[in-house]
């Protein structure tokens, strides 16, 4: 049976959002709002901007890069464990 959707209050860049998600996805729905609003912050502090949007906009431009980054490696560490299993195999033809 499918867990129900809570209603939790979310606040990025000073705009308060309600969002519904699951119980067991709230603790990172929270730590991921405030990695968003810790950047934000850290974006306001060191560029140049015209308003809130504009750090917004880095934001989300540096966490896709962040996943695309973390999709690249897990690429890269499942190839590694398959060439691993590979080996694996040939040595245990050869004992």
């Amino acid at each position: 049976m499918p867990e129900e959707l809570i209603p939790v209050n979310i606040v990025i860049a000073d705009r308060t959002y309600r969002i519904k998600t699951n119980p067991s996805d709230e603790e990172v729905v929270r730590k991921t709002v405030k990695l968003i609003n810790d950047k934000i912050l850290e974006f306001k502090t060191n560029f140049a901007g015209k308003d809130m949007q504009d750090y917004i906009a880095m934001v989300i431009i540096w966490y896709a890069t962040q996943n695309t980054s973390t999709e690249n490696n897990s690429l890269s560490n499942q190839s590694i464990i398959e060439t691993l299993q590979k080996m694996e195999s040939q040595i245990d033809k050869l004992v």
